[in-house]
């Protein structure tokens, strides 16, 4: 496992919002406990009670209210951050069990500083508590369950929201990168050596075979129109990139000749299977710059598709002396392609090269 350094920034920035959630809770109980008790004297004020004794009545209410507000709020947030997950089926039933059990608590702990403070006699301890209890439950249980349902639904449209942002945020994400390969395409497209040696080729060809001439200005153009059109989805249909690839290999094999030949072999079943966009031609690519250009005996680029236990695979293949992914940088055509299998697929989506009988393989596969 990697070890992440995280900067003091995002240390403070954490502990700050710590303390802040904890300051927020504590907050929401004094509230709480304030709510309770102006609710319990104006309950017991409707039911006869004088106003003469409001002030005994508002330190008692107050005193059930700190006594079980304040470790209901704190035991009901530890839970559910605890065994939310762990156990979802039985969490109600452990808020209802913590809910009786603060209230059976806070009433015995409250019967006590009564006595304390001279309230009740000694021998009202029993008969204060059983007057208080079965009230003190159920307004425990419909506040505590009413707060929780109300945090419970708060926190799944926090995080519903947050998952939102980050989709928006991977999907802007998808887009430039397939805009810088769309645009890394197109200037690879018009660079000079490429344009120049294709108008060359053209040029030659032109006394001697115009039909080709012709068909090798229709594959530049429709090249160029692909590499600015590339489906804004991400995706593109397998059959589409294939037809991108060999326009491709055919104005490189005007250039090259007979020391620059490919075969094709990807099934029919696979044709309508979806790709990001110039995924292939990237790979292809990549050997014609490093291995066709580099050497003067010819080259065979074969390019083989097959699908397995509900995976593609996509394989370039050349005789060069191979590369490592190693050395890619995020910049490179590759690199940036790696990137968007990974945002497209996740961990589904693999690009890995490989020696396999002296041919270098580099093989994309990702889900079917």
């Amino acid at each position: 496992m990697t070890n992440k350094t995280y900067p003091a920034t995002t240390y403070l920035a954490d502990n700050c919002e710590a303390k802040s959630s904890y300051a927020l809770t504590v907050f929401k109980v004094i509230c709480y406990i304030c709510v309770v008790t102006l609710a319990v004297v104006a309950l017991l004020h409707s039911v006869g009670m004088k106003w003469s004794q409001t002030g005994s009545h508002i330190i008692g209410s107050f005193v059930y209210s700190a006594l079980i507000a304040l470790p209901s709020m704190f035991l009901l947030r530890w839970i559910s951050f605890r065994y939310t997950d762990k156990y979802p089926r039985l969490l109600v039933l452990m808020q209802v069990t913590v809910l009786l059990c603060t209230a059976l608590a806070g009433c015995l702990a409250a019967g006590l500083i009564f006595q304390f403070i001279g309230f009740i006699p000694p021998s009202g301890y029993w008969l204060e508590f059983r007057s208080s209890f079965e009230f003190a439950v159920i307004l425990t249980l419909l506040i505590g369950m009413s707060t929780t349902a109300y945090e419970t639904l708060r926190d799944k449209f926090h995080n519903a929201t947050l998952e939102l942002r980050t989709k928006q945020v991977e999907q802007e994400r998808a887009y430039k990168l397939l805009a810088e390969t769309r645009l890394s395409s197109l200037e690879s497209r018009i660079h000079p050596h490429f344009l120049f040696n294709t108008l060359n080729s053209i040029a030659a060809l032109i006394p001697r075979d115009p039909q080709l001439a012709e068909d090798t200005v229709g594959k530049l153009a429709s090249l160029l129109r692909f590499s600015l059109n590339a489906n804004q989805s991400g995706l593109a249909l397998l059959s589409q990139e294939l037809k991108v690839v060999r326009d491709y290999l055919e104005i490189e094999k005007t250039r090259f000749g007979q020391r620059l030949s490919y075969t094709i072999a990807i099934p029919e079943e696979l044709q309508n299977v979806s790709v990001p966009p110039l995924a292939l031609q990237s790979l292809v690519e990549n050997s014609v710059k490093h291995v066709v250009s580099e050497r003067s005996q010819g080259t065979t680029i074969q390019i083989v598709g097959s699908k397995d236990s509900g995976r593609i695979h996509l394989e370039i293949r050349d005789d060069g002396p191979g590369f490592s992914l190693d050395n890619i940088t995020p910049e490179h055509g590759l690199g940036n392609l790696i990137a968007r299998l990974e945002l497209l697929f996740g961990a589904e989506g693999q690009l890995e090269v490989i020696r396999e009988y002296g041919w270098t393989v580099v093989r994309l596969s990702f889900p079917a």
